[in-house]
């Protein structure tokens, strides 16, 4: 219990120092907007596929 107080205190100090000498906030930064150009689903992604493809085993007794 007494070494869970102390990393609590310690935490405490570090976060309540850190705290007081951050820089004062700036502006704020321009909010950012997504383009709203239209995406084309027909077009597929070329995808990599690593490894052998899955086969779900229906029958455990035959390998």
């Amino acid at each position: 219990m007494f070494l869970l107080a102390t990393v609590t205190l310690c935490c405490v100090a570090v976060a309540g120092t850190v705290a007081l000498f951050k820089l004062a906030p700036g502006p704020a930064p321009a909010t950012q907007v997504a383009e709203r150009a239209a995406i084309d689903v027909t077009a597929p992604t070329p995808v990599r596929v690593v490894g052998a493809p899955f086969e779900p085993n229906i029958n455990p007794r035959e390998r």
